[in-house]
């Protein structure tokens, strides 16, 4: 690989993953990533724009942030893109009236949408209210419809939390794919729109950009298809065939993010 001062030429803002980057989301709130919190601080301490771009789908913004604030990280609601607010955006948009196949932790997000006579199908990590019951009604609503919407919040395969590695949104979401012959509208990563979001909020070109995750193909992959650089970290989902990825390629491998942050400012904040 190219020096990393060659890798991280002419950077001004940085997408940051939440699970498995900043902490481990589990039981009594979950576990900060050893130098997470200090490696935030300093990078909003720099001149570099910082925005947070997570797929979590268990929890409203309100609840994800002030989780965060309780282990000790500097972030506010506003900093944050995730997929419930953008699907909201979409179905006001599109007149679409949803049967909610999501978590309960989520579900306020969702407040101010019609789910009356519903019209498509919003998927997201339910957790345990992935029974045989709530999937085949999410079957059932789609298969009566001349023109099914399935509207998956991420596609994850899964994610790691304290207790070890857990099933997120894309096997379900593949299930219903299969079972109604359709394909799924993603709104998350990796989106090309959902990222496209995240930079917009902070006026930077997707060249001016870079990605930190632990997910080679929702984060990495993700963001390079939309012209980012994108370093994965050795923490979270992590696995070390990754750094072997038959497709993606990280522009940068790192043990964390505080490590990352260290190459950042080195190279960039000139």
């Amino acid at each position: 690989m190219a020096p990393w001062g060659e890798r991280l030429a002419g950077v001004r803002g940085v997408l940051l993953d939440i699970s498995g980057v900043l902490y481990d989301s589990g039981a009594g709130g979950g576990t900060a990533i050893a130098g997470s919190v200090e490696a935030v601080a300093r990078l909003k301490g720099s001149r570099l724009k910082v925005r947070f771009c997570t797929n979590e789908s268990q929890k409203s913004r309100a609840e994800l942030v002030g989780q965060l604030r309780r282990l000790g990280f500097d972030i506010s609601e506003g900093e944050v893109t995730a997929p419930a607010p953008a699907a909201c955006q979409i179905l006001k948009e599109r007149g679409l009236r949803p049967y909610l196949l999501i978590h309960d932790g989520v579900r306020s997000e969702f407040d101010q949408i019609d789910t009356s006579n519903p019209n498509c199908v919003v998927i997201a990590d339910a957790g345990e209210s992935f029974s045989y019951q709530n999937m085949n009604n999410a079957f059932q609503v789609l298969m009566e419809l001349e023109n099914p919407v399935l509207i998956s919040l991420g596609k994850g395969r899964y994610y790691k939390e304290t207790s070890g590695l857990m099933l997120d949104v894309g096997p379900y979401m593949k299930a219903l794919e299969y079972a109604c012959g359709i394909k799924a509208e993603v709104v998350g990563k990796p989106s090309p729109e959902f990222f496209k979001s995240a930079l917009q909020a902070i006026g930077v070109e997707a060249h001016q950009a870079v990605m930190i995750g632990d997910d080679i193909v929702g984060d990495v992959g993700g963001a390079q298809r939309c012209g980012m650089r994108a370093l994965q970290v050795r923490t979270g989902k992590f696995r070390p065939s990754d750094e072997h990825h038959p497709e993606v390629k990280a522009d940068g491998y790192v043990d964390n993010l505080a490590e990352a942050v260290d190459l950042l400012l080195q190279h960039t904040d000139k």
